[in-house]
């Protein structure tokens, strides 16, 4: 078999394959609960009947107004927390692990009433987002709190792993960066002072709950005064000091910028190797990554060590078998059996 399809034990997972479906907002909560719908169930069923190894759940806040917007799922109470654990039941039952995005918005929140941020700072000049309040030690305190209380929930629920999301602008990554975090208390300056946030949020939840912890990163911000990627390469090192167990690794979202490169099929590649050469716990590679010989190739390549199927996904929820026919995989009897027949004319 190939690499990308071949079963593996991995970042703390017994996995069928390296085909990982990454969080993607979906923005369907149309009763603004946080609860998930029909929608969800049918959403990340037809990936997980598809033969996905691991599906992780879109961003789910930890509490209401670390919403992205209104119509988020999220993990701030024990009724979501129920009605969750009926979806991922229902996924490990069509043979996929699953996993969930904790996330917090911070100044990125749409829809909040107030949003908060390590400084009060707004995110463009467009009038968009409203200008967040500055966290006080016992905003931080509550926030922590909240991320430990949506592990708790997220374990009785019945995930297989969970991770964090400290990248694309939220409020892990508002930490991380000097041009969002102007502190001048413990949690702003240096590098080390601005990780602190991170390091407490990994460090509570490892403690309240078994599962393998993944971090989401953006180890580029595309502005010139923000955090280099070998600063990156350092909290990559920290992180698995604290016993995280995979990285996802991403870019941009802090300002309002485009990546400054051009944009090509696994254009984040490139940003996994380097993280992966710094590191021994494993990294994921996203980022309009179609192809499945590109997949293999990363694979193969040492480039990163799960592959991250996002758009594709959301286009071809059979993308695996087709990844099968085009590297000359043919045993599909990893998918379900009752789409043999049609398998065969991808």
């Amino acid at each position: 078999m190939s690499k990308l399809l071949s079963p593996v034990q991995i970042a703390g997972l017994d996995l069928k394959n390296r085909v990982v479906m990454p969080p993607m907002c979906m923005y369907d909560v149309q009763a603004e609960d946080g609860l998930p719908t029909s929608f969800h169930h049918a959403h990340y069923g037809a990936r997980a009947i598809g033969g996905v190894g691991l599906i992780i759940q879109e961003a789910t806040a930890v509490t209401p107004e670390g919403r992205l917007t209104k119509n988020d799922l999220g993990l701030w109470n024990d009724a979501q927390g129920q009605a969750l654990a009926k979806m991922v039941s229902e996924l490990h039952q069509l043979g996929t692990k699953v996993g969930v995005q904790l996330c917090h918005a911070g100044r990125k929140a749409k829809d909040a009433t107030q949003p908060l941020a390590p400084t009060a700072l707004d995110y463009d000049d467009q009038g968009s987002f409203k200008t967040p309040k500055e966290m006080t030690l016992a905003d931080i305190e509550e926030v922590k709190a909240a991320f430990v209380a949506a592990a708790k929930r997220a374990e009785a629920a019945g995930y297989d792993m969970l991770q964090l999301h400290g990248a694309h602008g939220y409020l892990i990554n508002q930490f991380l960066e000097p041009m969002t975090n102007h502190r001048q208390d413990a949690y702003g300056g240096s590098l080390a002072a601005r990780f602190r946030f991170l390091k407490e949020v990994v460090a509570e939840v490892k403690a309240a709950v078994s599962l393998p912890i993944w971090v989401r990163l953006s180890v580029s911000s595309y502005a010139q005064e923000g955090n280099s990627l070998a600063d990156y390469q350092t909290i990559a090192r920290w992180l698995e000091e604290l016993g995280v167990a995979c990285l996802d690794i991403s870019t941009g979202g802090v300002l309002p910028l485009s990546p400054n490169f051009p944009i090509y099929g696994g254009y984040q590649a490139n940003f996994s190797a380097k993280i992966k050469a710094a590191v021994e716990i494993p990294v994921t590679a996203v980022g309009l990554i179609k192809s499945p010989e590109l997949a293999e190739y990363l694979l193969q390549n040492d480039q990163a060590d799960l592959i991250e199927v996002g758009r594709e996904l959301i286009a071809q929820p059979n993308w695996p078998a087709q990844a099968a026919k085009q590297l000359h995989d043919h045993d599909f009897s990893v998918y379900n059996h009752s789409y043999q027949r049609g398998i065969g004319q991808l």
